[in-house]
């Protein structure tokens, strides 16, 4: 389940009393990209010279390419057995795969657990469903189509991780039922975030589709990084701007990913048990230090009513702001204490 977690980046920097002279050293780059996780890549640094960035933003531009390749399950990629060769082979027999794939599978089953089975990569089957009925509404709106009930229904008896077995031994991967199938939208993004994020330079700032990861200050005297957050009924808008020195900031949001059926719009974020979009936020917003949490636990959070999103917020070190059908907001005293505005 791909979502698309719509931060604003505040790129003005929002800086406040700072009346230090910039040193040539800590002079801010951006750098943008087109071709990862099929989003807006920005990558904004420090360099000594724009050269000098450039060469570190392509770096965090390469690493995020090949986990973008391995994670995919729409497209094949010569020489590289991917999630789709996985998928592919469901009933198959075991795949060997890459060290990067056992880990994200591993972490993802993690996840899960954690959350109820809230956050289900193995939902293939059903998503595929939905992504199917999205692209053909997009295309053709007027004969726009929810997908039917009953191939959702018989599409969820082919989730689990009982249908999995992961030998990090061999490094193989095998879908057992051949029905079955990943989706790891709800990870994936996070996860190579978070992972390009810890081979890259201090101070850089790293936003993939808006999900947001910061490898230090800004710069070297702690001034923080200010990250906006959008307003789910002006996206031309911030609801919020919080103070970010480290971590990541991940949004799910109703807003993105959408199409329009008999005048009603349909989001992305499907839960699990009614194989429907939820419908309990517009928002929520988590930050925590690794990306991949965030991502997971900004998915768990606008599944579940709030006091159960806030009893899983208390087994984990994250903070978090959720947004409601009216407007009304709600926050953990932690992200109250980030906010700038």
């Amino acid at each position: 389940m791909r979502k698309i977690f719509c931060l604003l980046l505040a790129l003005c920097l929002l800086l406040s009393g700072c009346a230090a002279v910039a040193e040539p050293e800590t002079k801010q780059y951006t750098a943008t990209f087109l071709d990862l996780f099929d989003t807006v890549t920005t990558i904004l640094g420090p360099g000594a010279s724009e050269e000098a960035f450039r060469a570190e933003a392509q770096k965090i531009h390469d690493d995020l390419l090949a986990y973008h390749r391995l994670f995919d399950i729409y497209e094949a990629y010569e020489g590289i057995v991917n999630l789709k060769v996985v998928n592919d082979m469901a009933g198959k027999g075991p795949v060997e795969v890459e060290e990067p794939i056992i880990r994200l599978l591993t972490d993802c089953k993690a996840y899960h657990e954690l959350t109820g089975g809230r956050v289900d990569v193995t939902m293939g089957a059903v998503l595929r469903l939905w992504h199917e009925a999205r692209s053909d509404g997009i295309r053709d709106p007027m004969d726009a189509e929810l997908p039917d009930m009953e191939e959702l229904e018989a599409a969820a008896e082919h989730r689990g991780f009982d249908r999995v077995e992961i030998d990090p031994v061999a490094s193989t991967v095998e879908i057992t039922d051949p029905a079955a199938s990943f989706d790891v939208g709800a990870i994936a993004k996070g996860w190579a975030t978070q992972r390009a994020a810890e081979n890259a330079p201090e101070g850089f700032l790293i936003s993939v589709g808006g999900n947001v990861c910061a490898t230090g200050p800004k710069r070297s005297d702690g001034t923080p990084w200010v990250i906006g957050i959008q307003d789910p009924e002006d996206s031309s808008q911030n609801l919020h701007t919080i103070y970010v020195t480290g971590g990541s900031v991940v949004t799910s949001g109703d807003y993105q990913r959408t199409y329009t059926v008999d005048g009603k719009k349909y989001h992305h974020l499907i839960d699990p048990d009614t194989r429907m979009p939820a419908g309990l936020w517009r928002s929520v917003t988590v930050v925590c230090e690794d990306s991949a949490l965030a991502d997971a636990l900004s998915t768990a959070l606008f599944l579940l009513p709030l006091a159960e999103g806030e009893d899983l917020l208390a087994r984990v070190d994250a903070e978090a702001l959720w947004v409601d059908a009216a407007g009304r907001e709600h926050m953990t005293p932690g992200f109250r204490e980030d906010l700038r505005t």
